[in-house]
């Protein structure tokens, strides 16, 4: 048994294999092409039908069989007018895909030649397609609820003092999903309102002895919590009683915003949780996560969210 090769063989994506299927501009562009048109068939404006296209030879265009009017695959997507090798763009959402901790702009800047500001760019666009705002815990579950903080205070003499941002996550025990949202405050309304968006009623809830959390059990859920305060972290008749598995959670993000992005803001931040969600969600699939990022490009043709991010400025954060 080889130890050091914790990803089993079927669901291995290594770098040689994705040089194989994508080894320059023209593999990913028909890839893309048959995420969302399959087998060549698509919709023809001039001809209000479906119709089979054929690739436009020196162009990253398709035309209709029939009429001859031309089509781009990448026409709605993040790609869309990007004059980046589509090749890089595949390369970056493969780095993310495959990395637990995350990886920095500047590493990409430094691997592929791009600007840091392309690079920081691709990061922030990739990163849109990554939401899954619409998700719910599903019930009835075991899930664990916490919050944590993000940034904050210098205690460098003369420093203008900066409040930390706070963040609050569930996991489902069974399913393993985890939610990840930033929040105004820990207060009773936020904290109960977070609870009564993303986990279903009938779910059993595992918290800490935060005062806002009380009042929550009733009805619709069964509520147990932890006194840390007391240095209890498990409890229970068989142990089952923690929040141990959405705090494992917080520390891959405490570690990849620390020692990879080193500071982030309050106005990305969202879009980074987003990040380590979507791979903590799909970390049974190992590095066919990337396939995953892929099928999103299609799913997410011509959102509001996918087209906002091209408008966004360059931010400082992602800078190492």
């Amino acid at each position: 048994m080889n130890r050091r090769q914790t990803i089993p063989k079927h669901l291995r994506l290594t770098i040689n294999d994705f040089n194989r299927r994508f080894p320059d501009d023209d593999a990913c562009l028909e890839a893309i092409k048959e995420m969302r048109f399959a087998d060549g068939y698509a919709p023809c404006e001039k001809c209000q039908q479906q119709r089979k296209h054929h690739r436009v030879t020196g162009r990253p265009a398709y035309a209709c069989d029939y009429c001859g009017s031309m089509i781009s695959p990448m026409a709605g997507t993040i790609f869309e007018k990007s004059s980046t090798s589509l090749r890089l763009w595949f390369y970056a959402m493969y780095l993310m895909s495959s990395t637990r901790c995350g990886i920095s702009a500047k590493q990409i800047q430094r691997e592929t030649g791009v600007t840091y500001k392309t690079a920081w760019r691709m990061f922030r666009q990739i990163r849109s397609l990554l939401s899954e705002g619409d998700m719910q815990l599903e019930g009835p579950a075991t899930v664990e609820i916490d919050e944590m903080y993000v940034g904050g205070t210098t205690k460098r003499l003369g420093a203008i003092p900066k409040p930390k941002t706070t963040v609050v996550g569930a996991v489902e025990r069974k399913g393993g999903r985890v939610i990840a949202r930033v929040a105004p405050d820990a207060t009773k309304p936020t904290l109960h309102g977070f609870i009564k968006e993303y986990v279903l009623p009938g779910s059993v809830l595992f918290t800490d002895e935060h005062p806002s959390y009380e009042g929550i059990e009733g009805p619709h859920y069964r509520h147990y919590r932890v006194r840390h305060s007391g240095r209890v972290y498990v409890t229970g008749s068989r142990g089952q009683i923690h929040t141990q598995t959405i705090e494992g959670f917080w520390s891959l993000v405490k570690r990849g915003i620390g020692g990879v992005y080193h500071s982030v803001s309050t106005k990305y931040l969202q879009s980074y949780l987003d990040e380590y969600s979507f791979r903590y969600n799909r970390r049974e699939k190992g590095n066919l996560i990337f396939n995953d990022v892929l099928e999103r490009v299609s799913e997410r043709v011509g959102s509001p969210l996918a087209a906002a991010v091209h408008q966004n400025p360059v931010s400082q954060e992602d800078a190492f």
